[in-house]
């Protein structure tokens, strides 16, 4: 079973790592794209926020950023590199902390026996299944943002 006290320090951990990738960068910072197909850091961010968004859901919360919005950064989609296409990059950001605040406030008010209900009947993935993995996932792309702040001219190293 999952326990969702043991959730929280994760996803502080990846708000945090975030946050620090991200401080003093400009939106036009996060649309640079690297020599070769990859994705930009607004994408990243965007599809990061897109899985928190998939997380709300879980917990019967409505999303940080509107849908329709968050669906332009979904699986697969094409590189974010048009900066009137893209979310700006401090509405990302605000985002994320929102769903930070959110996620947190509901994982403390959630049981394990809340994250044992079954999510996806066809999987039989439980709600803790579906959190466990899409913060799994969402590490994955929070680790792409080192390269993509040295891409920007930091010439730092935050971990």
């Amino acid at each position: 079973m999952t326990n969702p006290q043991k959730l929280i320090p994760l996803f502080e951990r990846t708000h945090w790592i975030i946050k620090q990738q991200t401080k003093d960068l400009s939106h036009a910072d996060s649309l640079l794209q690297l020599p070769f197909r990859a994705n930009t850091m607004n994408w990243v961010l965007g599809h990061v926020l897109h899985g928190r968004n998939l997380i709300l859901h879980s917990l019967n919360l409505p999303p940080a950023l509107d849908e329709t919005r968050a669906s332009r950064y979904d699986r697969e989609s094409e590189p974010m590199t048009d900066a009137d296409e893209a979310v700006p990059l401090a509405t990302l950001l605000a985002a994320l902390a929102d769903s930070q605040t959110r996620i947190v406030a509901a994982l403390n008010e959630t049981s394990e026996a809340d994250l044992a209900v079954i999510y996806n009947e066809k999987r039989q993935t439980t709600v803790g299944d579906w959190i466990e993995f899409q913060h799994w996932h969402e590490t994955y792309h929070v680790g792409q943002l080192e390269i993509l702040r040295q891409l920007a001219g930091t010439d730092d190293k935050i971990i």
